[in-house]
């Protein structure tokens, strides 16, 4: 690819009104909540400019943790024809037919016997059938290569930093320009459920750096306040290719946040945590509560921010969060990946977008339907029209400049 994706976003943002900004959480097998939700996105985006239309072709920028940042790769990757390696509708059948063999289940009291002995002697999934099928889709694309800006979290344990990889920051320091695979399988390196991942990269000068990673969600399971911090960086660095804006004129970003799931009952109560030592932080009723408690948090105060700065600013209609709080049961699971659990996961994404839009009580923490907010769906629908609207504008100008430049030549 000649073209690098910051040079494509400095064509498309001098163009236009808006930055666009599509986040995507972590969340195991839960990727399949938010498969279905783009995939509903990019068929509005068909309906309006044509079959061809993908995600890639409309976000200024993609963010994605773990689960997510699988997806982010595989939206933004480029094929042999320079367009995105899946489109949205492929993101589901790619989770339906690789998670039994990324999460195998144990069978019996045997098999429950050996996954509690692996879950204390070491990671519960080897990792290794992820780790192929990451390489084999993705190949040594590299992060500079994608077709749009995106950005994954990482956390390094050697340094205890979160790492970000970013195209921007792949662009100042080609050290980070690392292959995708290689970030997809450290920002998915679970504690507990996936082993951490070794990886050495080096740039065209010789300068090398080593990577410890685990799970992005140590950083940023909800990556949507990464994205905007990205974007706004280089707006304030003086970056060429965005459009001037205000301090804190929040109405130019249009953000569109995706999350996995989670559950707000049916958890944990301070009485039994009270008598909880290593093990019961670790394993709880097939659950390891001290990695649901942290990325839960992480996730929902990235929300709970990005929320109360775009009410306070007046520009909460840009900014659309799709997340189902309500999980109950087996379908909270990161890793059950059995036929009858994803066939939920599927229906339970489905429902969504039937369900109403909603929005953090600054006050609960819980979601709210908004008042007249109508229905996820609705809401998808319209945000549609608004990055196809910001797409022909790109388009429209970027003729006219070039008709004026050749003129005046």
């Amino acid at each position: 690819m000649d073209i690098s994706a910051l040079s494509q976003m400095q064509s498309f943002t001098n163009n236009g009104n808006l930055i666009t900004i599509l986040s995507i959480d972590g969340g195991g097998i839960r990727g399949i909540i938010p498969a279905t939700i783009l995939e509903f996105l990019e068929a509005q985006l068909q309906e309006l400019d044509g079959e061809d239309a993908r995600l890639a072709d409309y976000f200024d920028m993609i963010a994605g943790t773990s689960t997510g940042g699988l997806v982010t790769a595989m939206l933004a990757a480029p094929n042999e024809n320079n367009r995105p390696l899946y489109a949205a509708k492929d993101i589901m059948p790619f989770y339906l037919e690789n998670s039994p063999k990324i999460f195998p289940q144990r069978r019996g009291l045997l098999g429950w016997l050996m996954g509690l002995l692996n879950s204390v002697m070491g990671p519960k999934y080897n990792g290794k059938y992820l780790h192929q099928i990451i390489r084999k889709n993705l190949g040594d694309t590299r992060l500079h290569e994608t077709l749009t800006n995106i950005s994954i979290p990482t956390f390094d344990i050697k340094t205890l930093e979160p790492t970000i990889f970013s195209t921007y920051e792949a662009k100042r320091r080609a050290v980070l320009d690392a292959r995708l695979s290689d970030i997809c399988i450290g920002t998915s390196a679970a504690p507990t459920y996936l082993p951490a991942y070794y990886f050495k990269n080096q740039d065209e000068q010789g300068n090398s750096r080593a990577f410890n990673l685990v799970d992005g969600g140590v950083a940023a399971n909800n990556p949507t306040l990464l994205a905007l911090s990205e974007v706004t960086k280089q707006v304030f660095e003086g970056n060429p290719g965005f459009f001037p804006i205000k301090p804190m004129d929040y109405g130019k970003f249009l953000v569109i946040s995706v999350g996995t799931g989670t559950r707000k009952s049916e958890n944990y109560s301070a009485k039994s945590a009270a008598k909880w030592g290593v093990l019961g932080w670790l394993l709880n009723g097939g659950s390891t509560p001290i990695i649901d408690v942290f990325m839960q948090a992480s996730a929902d105060m990235v929300d709970l921010h990005v929320s109360v700065v775009f009410q306070a600013l007046h520009s909460e209609l840009n900014y659309l969060r799709v997340q189902e709080d309500n999980l109950t049961g087996s379908v909270s699971a990161v890793d059950l990946s059995t036929d009858e659990n994803l066939e939920k996961l599927v229906q339970i994404g489905k429902n969504l977008l039937k369900k109403p839009v909603s929005r953090v009580n600054l006050e609960t923490g819980l979601f709210e339907p908004i008042e007249n907010g109508g229905t996820n769906e609705e809401a998808l629908e319209k945000f549609a029209k608004m990055l196809s609207e910001e797409k022909r504008l790109r388009q429209s100008n970027s003729k006219s400049r070039t008709s004026i430049n050749g003129t005046s030549n």
